[in-house]
């Protein structure tokens, strides 16, 4: 039996994790693991020497997309993974990884997850958190300064230079993709409580006795 796979996509700061989290401790948190797209970015040393300000991190060519498709095959035929891990302050991949083993329930959360149809054709669910832009930029500035170490004029500058133009040329079409649009976030418990009913008869309808 596979595992059911999950794509939670939006764009940065729609609340992706939030409403990640809100269907994980919905169900059984012990059944179900969560992979972030962001943690298969490329380190800093494959542009060449360019600094990070140059550098489109938004972008798909951005991401080792690959290496998470290859992962989630792995993890989708009963086999363990390790995970790259990055930090978001250096732009490096860091010399440790995150050992992943398959569960029941894997969600894949990240903006560009639905841009590409090597992730979409191994997903059995696929959700878009669809949210005002004016509040993703808040949460983003909120996040990359408290979490991320980054300025608000830096958040501001690679918001105008990529990080808008690119969700308009990649995030937002992707959601014509998805099979549920989640608007709101987290807050909107009326889809998460509708998306989590899919889940478990998807379970039951594999034969997971405890769904």
């Amino acid at each position: 039996m596979h595992p059911l796979v999950l794509g939670m996509a939006g764009g940065s700061g729609s609340g992706k994790t939030s409403v990640t989290n809100a269907i994980v401790h919905s169900l059984d948190p012990e059944r179900v693991v969560v992979i972030q797209h962001d943690s298969y970015y490329r380190d800093l040393s494959a542009y060449g020497g360019r600094p990070p300000e140059q550098v489109n991190f938004d972008h798909p060519d951005a991401l080792d997309t690959a290496l998470l498709a290859r992962h989630l095959e792995e993890l989708r035929s009963g086999r363990s993974i390790e995970q790259p891990m990055y930090n978001f302050t250096t732009h490096r991949r860091m010399e440790s990884t995150r050992r992943v083993d398959p569960r029941e329930i894997i969600i894949i959360d990240g903006i560009l997850i639905l841009v590409d149809e090597r992730l979409r054709s191994q997903m059995d669910i696929k959700i878009y958190v669809d949210t005002d832009a004016d509040e993703r930029l808040i949460r983003r500035i909120r996040r990359d300064i408290l979490e991320r170490g980054r300025s608000v004029e830096s958040v501001m500058i690679q918001y105008m230079q990529t990080v808008k133009p690119m969700h308009l040329q990649f995030v937002e079409p992707s959601k014509h993709w998805a099979d549920v649009i989640i608007p709101r976030g987290a807050e909107n418990s009326v889809a998460i409580d509708l998306v989590v009913q899919k889940i478990r008869m998807m379970l039951r309808e594999q034969g997971t006795v405890r769904a």
